[in-house]
Formats: C-alpha cells, structure tokens, sequence
C-alpha cells in the first residue's frame, strides 16, 4: 500500500526494507533477501571468519561464501571487507546486522507462535549447559522429561557460561543452565537448586579423617583447578582464598573437566572441591579419593535456567524446570513452588548423602 503525504509518496516501514523506488511512477526494483542468507550474514559477522561461520552453519565454506557474495550483489554494496585471515564488516554491515538479527527472530516467532498456538509442550527446545552440570545433571533430567512432557524434543548442548549466554542471546539455544548469576533485562531466570559443594581429597590427607571441612581448612588445601572460564574456577577461587586475600593452588596443573581433577587427587596430586551432583559419579572411585561435606556459608552454588523474554514457549521452559525439580536428588536442595518446606529436609538429606559417599 502507498502512502501520500503533501502530494508525495512515504513508504512504510516495513516496505522501505525490501523495496527502493526513485519516483512514484517508476518501476521499484525488489530485493530478494531470503532467511538463509540472513543466517549467513549473521553467522560469519558474529564468527568474522569464513571457516568458523561455515562450521557454524553446518555448510562448507565455498557454499557459504558464495551465497555472502549473492547477498552482496542483491544488495548493491559490500557488507563485509575481506582479510588474509579475517573478515571485517563495512559501514553497511553494521547497518544491517542488527535489522537481520531482527527478522530472524521475528521469523523463528512465528514459527514458534503457531507450535505453541497448537502445543506449547512439544516440539523442538534447544537446551545448553556448563560442562560441571551437564554430565551429572542430565541422566536426572532426560528421564524426567521423557516422562513428563513426551512431545518435548529436548537437544542439549555442552559449552562455557559466556559462550552459553552469546548463543542464547543470538537464538542459537533457548533455554540455558547457568551457576552464575544472569542480570540482563532480556532475559527470563528462574533458580532450579542449591548446590553444596564437597572436599575430594587424597585418602592419606591429614584432614581425611574429618567428617566435614571448615573454611579455614579448605582455604589451607593445595587446590586443584579448573582451567580459566570456567565458572566453577572463580566460585572455588572465592571460596577458598584465606582472610588475607590468599589462595593456596596449583597454577601449574589445571584442568579442562572435572574428571581430570579427581583423577589427579586420586594420584596424590592435591585436593579440590567438587559440586554436589558430581559426587554421585565419583562415588564409586571412593577407595582412592574422600569426600568431605564443606561446613561454611557460601559453599555452594545456585543452579538455574534462563532463557530470553521473547521466546513465544516460556511454558516449555518452566514445564521443563518443575519435572527437572522434582526429579532432584536429596544432595541438593530444590527451590521454587516444588521446594517450599523442603530445604531443612533437603540439607539433611545432604549431609547424610555426603557420609554414605564420603569413605
């Protein structure tokens, strides 16, 4: 439709995106700008590299070159600058890349309007999670789900807290788990559990034979850590320094998974502290490493889910939590609706969970 103002032509909004008309009178030239190429653009100005946004894409890097170069030319103009190793975005590509952020997103609602118009419990929900969480927490939450919402097609990917918040920010996922804390006005967050965190130590450490750890104990352990981005690192880092700012670690041996870390305890290597759920895993390996319940505020970490305000399907995610919840193990202590009255039962739980695992 065609606007008149004082005897011109003011195209709206949204046609002024995909059609340039020099007159009134004149034949407009149509853009054709599809949401594949969209995706491309987006990939490779948030990747800045052909090879990584290729991968990204799950195309091969000459497919997804070319249709860059086919977007260009639609458009009249340059939206990238290209390097010897890298790619840069011309003026017009900064431009763009926030309006095709956009129309993907309003895209991808309209599919998910109309599955959730039809069922908001079914179909696809792309799920991530830190590294420390995903191995221990999953066997609990993918039997729940299954049970509990059976049209759910729950897909879970492993990555860092950073990296996590960037592909949910960027609609690659819509849901993630966290241990850290998540403030942006764009997203939704709702806390799953309290997660206690335990000593693994060698079997002949001295403080071995306690029945649980003071901070000031654990502030004198030779830690084990993780390596750096790891959100589990900081929040033992914190933990563990002494009243005068100190920590007591092994810079020289640092780990990219918790596994590695027990295992180095179990050598002899040092000591560490390992969350909750993990040492249900641990558990069996107990003849060559001690678990030890920490007795100290802040010894624990807050688990929850968070996923971005405009996603259409928030019930899928919250109907995702309560089955998660209310599938939790007594080591952890639940929150939310499905924990109310629970966490003195929940702590004892814990407690007597740490000695059956402990020796």
């Amino acid at each position: 439709m065609r606007h008149r103002a004082h005897g011109n032509w003011t195209p709206s909004a949204s046609i002024r995106k995909i059609v340039c008309s020099e007159t009134y009178d004149r034949p407009s030239r149509s853009i054709s700008v599809n949401l594949r190429d969209l995706r491309y653009f987006v990939a490779l100005a948030e990747a800045r590299h052909f090879g990584r946004a290729a991968e990204r894409s799950f195309v091969s890097q000459p497919t997804l070159s070319g249709q860059i170069r086919k977007l260009e030319e639609e458009l009249g103009a340059p939206l990238f600058e290209r390097g010897a190793r890298s790619v840069s975005l011309t003026p017009l590509g900064e431009a763009l890349l926030p309006h095709a952020r956009q129309a993907l997103e309003q895209a991808e609602m309209l599919v998910e309007l109309a599955r959730a118009q039809r069922d908001p419990l079914s179909g696809p929900l792309r799920l991530g999670a830190i590294p420390t969480l995903a191995p221990y927490l999953l066997p609990v939450m993918l039997p729940a789900v299954a049970e509990a919402l059976p049209k759910l097609e729950l897909a879970v990917a492993e990555d860092l807290t950073a990296a996590l918040i960037e592909r949910l920010r960027g609609r690659e996922l819509d849901a993630i788990l966290v241990a850290t804390p998540v403030e942006a006005e764009e997203f939704a967050v709702r806390p799953l559990f309290d997660e206690p965190f335990y000593a693994a130590l060698p079997p002949g450490h001295a403080l071995a034979r306690k029945r649980s750890l003071s901070r000031a104990e654990v502030a004198s352990l030779d830690l084990l850590l993780l390596a750096e981005g790891h959100c589990l690192a900081a929040q033992v880092e914190e933990l563990c320094r002494s009243p005068q700012g100190a920590l007591r670690g092994r810079p020289d041996l640092r780990a990219a998974s918790l596994v590695t870390l027990v295992e180095l305890v179990a050598g002899g290597r040092g000591a560490t502290l390992v969350p909750a759920l993990a040492t249900r895993t641990i558990a069996p390996s107990a003849r060559r490493t001690v678990l030890r319940p920490v007795d100290a505020p802040g010894a624990s970490r807050r688990v929850s889910i968070v996923w971005r305000r405009s996603f259409p399907r928030p019930r899928a995610v919250q109907a995702l939590a309560d089955a998660t919840v209310a599938r939790l193990p007594g080591i952890v202590t639940p929150l939310g609706s499905q924990a109310a009255g629970t966490a003195a039962q929940a702590t004892q739980r814990s407690q007597s969970g740490a000695g059956s695992a402990a020796s």
